[in-house]
């Protein structure tokens, strides 16, 4: 099985790399500190703050796992690699939805990036799949679950 390239922006690739060693260094003592006071609080089949701290270091561990595992999959767009010719990963991207006469500006990011709330959506989005490699001043249909939407590509940007 081909594994699952993930592209994501030096932006968020230093985010992931900044949590997953926060995990490995302060996050990963804190815990096994906390399983050696746990357990100095005697009977082990008994002792709840034990099993607690065993549960929160395997969800750690868990993390940290995941986390390597993305990381060693991901493709990072550099700011070199943005063109403003058609839309990629990394650029801002003003559009004009025709169905509802807005205008919109998106920054269009790897999956593990998105951020509605922020503009920041996701290249496997529907709008983000019918956008890449779409130039300014192109008509693009999305299609949406409940009906297809048509959008003009207004400007590319870094």
């Amino acid at each position: 099985m081909a594994e699952n390239i993930i592209t994501i922006t030096e932006e968020g690739y230093k985010k992931l790399t900044e949590e997953l060693e926060y995990l490995r260094t302060t996050k990963r003592n804190e815990v096994r500190e906390s399983v050696k006071v746990a357990r100095s609080f005697g009977d082990l089949s008994e002792n709840a703050e034990y099993d607690a701290a065993r549960t929160e270091q395997a969800q750690v561990e868990a993390q940290i796992a995941e986390l390597e595992d993305k990381l060693s999959r991901m493709k990072v767009v550099s700011e070199n690699d943005i063109t403003t010719d058609r839309v990629n990963v990394g650029a801002k991207v003003k559009i004009h939805n025709l169905n509802f006469d807005d205008i919109i500006e998106y920054y269009l990011v790897g999956s593990t990036e998105a951020d509605p709330f922020q503009n920041k959506i996701s290249d496997s989005s529907p709008i983000g799949k019918a956008i890449i490699g779409a130039k300014v001043g192109d008509n693009v249909t999305v299609r949406l679950p409940k009906g297809d939407i048509q959008i003009v590509i207004l400007d590319i940007s870094k």
